[in-house]
Order: structure tokens, then C-alpha cells, then sequence
């Protein structure tokens, strides 16, 4: 499973790919505001170059026409661009003509099968299931990326499902067991993957016993 980091925050896509683990970047327009950058594009090319793998930019327009001018516009900002574009009737139509020039596009606000079956249809490169707000009214979110997994490998659909709205390192885990093919994480959880108490612990006493044998 691949990991990205659903962030726009310059400094941790930085620490990420340093990392190693990180190969890739989703935003949207919530994220990209919390940095205080009105400069939508210039920030989204920034990050293209930072990060090896695709980067999804969402499109700030409604409407067939508007969505297919903007998501070409948007491709057209770095090679490894993805162009994101809401699940919804208006965004396969518009998902149909740019993933036939060759665009790529990552469906997103994905909150059902039939969903995501229909973005799959229409020529996405990515949908993203959005597990956190599921599980938030009550619904299985995990639930949901299984059976998009499934329904996708049926039919040998080329459309990878990106596990979204991750909350903590348990959704990770669930979903590389559903066998989704990335998840993309905020910052915060990434560096709660890497942490285990009796891996400091473990640190702590191997030091401990070198610097005892040291001062010998």
C-alpha cells in the first residue's frame, strides 16, 4: 500500500518524502486555506516538485464546463498532477472528457459503492472513499473501501481507491487489509505510525548499556 499525506503544509510534505514512506499528496481548498496561501496555484506547483508522486489539486468551480477548463488548466501545472473533481453527476461528465485527454482524475467525496462504481466507469485514474466522515454519522467507512476493492477487482477495473478522511493508524491498518492500494493520511498520523513505546524503550536500554560498557 502507498502512503500520501492529505495536507498542504510545505514543511511536512518535505519531512515525509525525506522519510522515505511518502509518495504522494492530496489537498483541497480547506487545506490549502489552513496555510494562509491565497495562491492556489503557485502552492499546488510547489508541492508537485517536492513530492516524486502524484499530487491531487481540486478544482474551485462548479459545472460541467467550468470543471473540464479549470481540471485542464490544472494538469497542465506539473507532470504528476491529478486533477480532483467531487462525485457527482457533473463530475463524471467531466471526469469522462479529461480522463480521454489524457488528465488524470481522482474522484473524491466518494461516499458509497454506487459511487464509486460509476467514477470507475467514467475513466478515474483514483476514487476516494471518505472513511473518517462515514464513521462519523455512524456508517462503516472501512466497510466501504472493502467492498469498492472488491467490486474493482471483479471487474478489473484500473481505478485505484485511495482510503481518505483517515483519522489514526487503525485505519491504516484496515486498510491495507481490504487491500486498498493507498491511504492518505494527515501528518499527524504518519508520525503516530512510526511510534511505539517499547520501541523507546528498547532505544533507551541499548544506550544505557553501551555507555556502561564505554566508561569501563
Amino acid at each position: 500500500m502507498k502512503i500520501f499525506l492529505d495536507t498542504a503544509n510545505l514543511e511536512q510534505i518535505k519531512h515525509g518524502v525525506k522519510m522515505g514512506v511518502v509518495g504522494g499528496v492530496t489537498t483541497n481548498p480547506s487545506l490549502s486555506a489552513k496555510e494562509g496561501n491565497a495562491d492556489y496555484e503557485a502552492l499546488s506547483k510547489q508541492i508537485c516538485a517536492i513530492v516524486p508522486g502524484p499530487v491531487s489539486v481540486e478544482v474551485l468551480v462548479e459545472g460541467v464546463e467550468a470543471m473540464i477548463q479549470q481540471g485542464r488548466q490544472i494538469a497542465k501545472w506539473a507532470p504528476n498532477v491529478v486533477v480532483k473533481v467531487p462525485s457527482t453527476a457533473e463530475g463524471l461528465e467531466a471526469t469522462k472528457t479529461l480522463s480521454k485527454e489524457g488528465i488524470k482524475v481522482n474522484m473524491t467525496l466518494c461516499f458509497s459503492l454506487n459511487q464509486a462504481l460509476l467514477d470507475a466507469l467514467a475513466g478515474a485514474a483514483y476514487v476516494s472513499p471518505f472513511v473518517g466522515r462515514l464513521d462519523d454519522i455512524g456508517d462503516d467507512g472501512m466497510k466501504l473501501v472493502e467492498d469498492i476493492v472488491k467490486v474493482f477487482k471483479n471487474y478489473n477495473f484500473s481505478t485505484e481507491v485511495i482510503a481518505a478522511s483517515i483519522r489514526h493508524p487503525q485505519h491504516c491498518i484496515a486498510a491495507a487489509k481490504v487491500g486498498a492500494q493507498i491511504a492518505t493520511i494527515p501528518y499527524a498520523v504518519l508520525l503516530q505510525m512510526t511510534q511505539h513505546p517499547l520501541t523507546t524503550i528498547g532505544i533507551s536500554r541499548f544506550l544505557a548499556d553501551w555507555q556502561k560498557v564505554a566508561k569501563k
